[in-house]
């Protein structure tokens, strides 16, 4: 038998931020709410003497020849000893043996991409088709990939950035005007920045939150994907009581451990309130924006169904390509 063996950078020269991985990811959503997924709890290691945690998770997909297992990690000391903030690998098995055949030694570069590719599909069925202005608070990866995800999906001419890290925040205007091509403005505060934008993603490990609901306005979306662990919150929970139309990745997860699970928590949502997945979207049986008014919001904590699509589609992209190393075992 042989294991293939993906490196880093064999993996991102194999897939990236383009429409082809957009839809390889939202067709897994689709097939989530078909009822055509395997997908168990995710498995969560705190590791709280070191700031840590790591994630294991997974999702078989009907129709598919292999599936992933991914396990990634976030340290938040690790920038301070020059490390970053996140890790990561994962091993696709052969859905038909069971087998191991590949390793993909991403470094949590597929984790970081599939959670941007959710954003994009997000903002495609529910950011306004007019955006002036998008914000972003916090300056670290995900700040970097959500937006990366919106261009797929809508043009903007300015994005105005928060975050705590004046380091940080000035890296992040250098890079991304670059790489954009637009205006990117340093914001003196979340309120401004939820104020004065169309369109807002929340990209921090808060553990309490700081986004208020008096700063909402018509016509506005914001993408939350920095909750993802029960402990943390980036929106107060009154903030989703003013939404018009509310989606997420998983029901049952982000009421386990998302914003909804605080909205639910504090009585601002049900279990039966009307909650789209994005699955629902992509597959066509729900709508999602439906006019230029609407405040729309959409709670991402990251689903088994992203790391098998991305990996699928990085290991066919990857031997298309010649790439990787082959071992027998």
């Amino acid at each position: 038998m042989n294991v293939a063996i993906l490196r880093e950078h064999e993996i991102r020269k194999s897939v990236v931020m383009n429409k082809e991985a957009v839809d390889a990811v939202a067709l897994g959503f689709t097939r989530l709410v078909e009822g055509k997924v395997s997908l168990p709890p995710i498995i969560r290691v705190d590791v709280e003497a070191n700031q840590g945690e790591v994630d294991i998770k997974t999702a078989y997909i009907e129709g598919l020849d292999h599936f992933a297992i991914k396990v990634a990690s976030g340290f938040f000391g690790n920038p301070s000893i020059g490390l970053p903030y996140g890790s990561g690998m994962m091993v696709l098995m052969s859905a038909k043996t069971g087998f191991l055949e590949a390793v993909l030694l991403d470094n949590g570069y597929l984790t970081d991409l599939r959670t941007g590719i959710a954003g994009a599909i997000a903002a495609r069925y529910l950011a306004p088709e007019q955006i002036t202005t998008a914000g972003v608070i916090g300056s670290g990866v995900q700040a970097r990939y959500q937006i990366r995800g919106l261009q797929q999906v809508r043009d903007f001419h300015r994005l105005l950035v928060y975050g705590i890290e004046p380091d940080g925040v000035e890296r992040y205007i250098s890079e991304m005007t670059g790489e954009l091509g637009i205006e990117v403005i340093k914001a003196d505060s979340p309120e401004e920045i939820f104020r004065q934008s169309q369109f807002v993603v929340t990209t921090t490990p808060s553990r309490k939150p700081y986004a208020k609901a008096e700063w909402l306005h018509p016509g506005m979306h914001i993408t939350a994907m920095g909750s993802d662990g029960e402990h943390k919150q980036e929106l107060f929970a009154d903030v989703l009581g003013k939404a018009d139309r509310i989606v997420c990745d998983r029901k049952s997860q982000c009421f386990r451990l998302g914003e909804l699970h605080h909205a639910l928590k504090e009585g601002v949502l049900s279990e039966d309130s009307d909650v789209i997945e994005i699955g629902e979207l992509t597959a066509g049986s729900k709508t999602g924006r439906q006019n230029d008014q609407e405040i729309t919001i959409c709670d991402l904590t990251g689903v088994g169904v992203q790391d098998t699509t991305i990996a699928v589609l990085t290991y066919q992209k990857a031997i298309s390509l010649g790439l990787g190393t082959s071992f027998e075992v």
